[in-house]
């Protein structure tokens, strides 16, 4: 079985590339640019080290972590990702089941193969829906009402696509949704006969929380018009947790906070939207300092192991959301292969964490920078 093979992100990034078209990998995989901001952020991430220390009674370790009013059984969930059932048909219900299965939440994206009722009927409530602003704030934010009827009780509002980014990768391979085949996509699709097969044996994934009476979705629109009265306006209508996704700026987080959202999760939507952005792992340390030790932080972009995960703590994360390595799992080994991955996460955190003397994370790991390398 494939997920045999997979130790590691890397492991299930290899295979994810053999087994996909170049279309959908690129699309996958792609940053903005020439992914050189993606590059520099697992630079950063791996140049960060964490201070071990020895004889500390490290027997009994717990993962579980407080996610607004809940216990999470894992340190990390998974972040809102669009067209998931690209990797492997099914893709989004198995992220729900897993959901489920350890109470840590999924995000279900605008843009989903699966529509949102069914997400968190699956995931048993532990699911967050995920908003993008619309050009006209119409068709969208009547999503809202949709969530919010479905039992949603944590709405994500993505701020930092007011343009989709510039992604050559994707331009190269002519990636559209819906898909758009000529020559080079069906010679792509032929040449990766079984992601092909399983996929046209379940009918090509679609945007489902679009169509019929939910109107249209178009993911390339200007949503260049959205301003913070549009978040209040959303702050007014949302009853639950309201977080919102895709800050980098210091100045913007105290606003928010000041604004009353209840969360903000710092990211650069993993190097997808502006190639010479902040370095994320930074810019989370920077707002954590300017927030106030009690105000949670979410953090995702560049995790790529356990380790990652306790260094995205260590810099003043509240929680911690997977992207690209459930995507790669998914693609190389199906719902076993994500599930591997997901072991392997949990074990390099316990591992982990007995290295660095602790017994649980509410106290965070400590981080050090290598000297002269003291990024700013």
């Amino acid at each position: 079985m494939l997920s045999r093979q997979i130790h590691s992100c890397e492991d299930a990034r290899k295979l994810a590339r053999k087994r996909l078209p170049r279309m959908v990998f690129d699309y996958m995989d792609g940053a903005a640019g020439e992914g050189y901001g993606e590059m520099q952020n697992r630079r950063v991430m791996q140049d960060i080290r964490l201070q071990p220390a020895v004889l500390v009674n490290v027997e009994q370790r717990s993962l579980d972590v407080a996610v607004f009013d809940h216990e999470s059984r894992r340190p990390f969930g998974v972040s809102p990702m669009g067209m998931c059932n690209l990797s492997t048909p099914g893709a989004d219900l198995m992220l729900a089941r897993q959901a489920a299965r350890y109470r840590s939440p999924v995000g279900v994206s605008t843009v989903a193969s699966t529509p949102l009722e069914t997400m968190i009927e699956v995931a048993e409530g532990h699911a967050w829906f995920q908003f993008y602003f619309s050009g006209d704030g119409k068709v969208v934010n009547k999503l809202i009402d949709r969530a919010q009827v479905a039992g949603y009780r944590t709405l994500v509002v993505t701020l930092d696509v007011a343009e989709v980014g510039r992604r050559p990768r994707e331009l190269r391979r002519g990636f559209k949704m819906p898909f758009r085949i000529g020559v080079p996509q069906f010679i792509d699709f032929a040449l990766h006969p079984v992601w092909s097969l399983s996929t046209l044996a379940n009918g090509r994934p679609e945007m489902a929380n679009f169509g019929g009476q939910h109107g249209s979705f178009d993911r390339t629109e200007t949503r260049a018009r959205a301003d913070w009265d549009d978040l209040d306006r959303i702050r007014q209508q949302w009853k639950g947790n309201l977080v919102v996704k895709g800050v980098l700026n210091v100045a913007d987080a105290v606003r928010l906070k000041a604004a009353g959202v209840d969360a903000i999760q710092v990211s650069s939507h993993g190097g997808r939207q502006l190639d010479s952005a902040p370095y994320p792992i930074l810019a989370l340390r920077d707002i954590r300092a300017a927030v106030g030790p009690e105000f949670p932080l979410f953090f995702d972009s560049g995790i790529r192991s356990g380790e990652d995960v306790l260094k995205a703590y260590a810099m003043g994360a509240d929680f911690v959301l997977l992207g690209r390595s459930m995507l790669y799992a998914l693609a190389a080994g199906g719902e076993q292969g994500m599930g591997k991955m997901w072991d392997i996460f949990s074990d390099e955190i316990s591992i982990g964490m007995a290295q660095l003397g602790m017994n649980s994370l509410e106290n965070r790991p400590q981080a050090l920078l290598p000297h002269g390398l003291q990024y700013s």
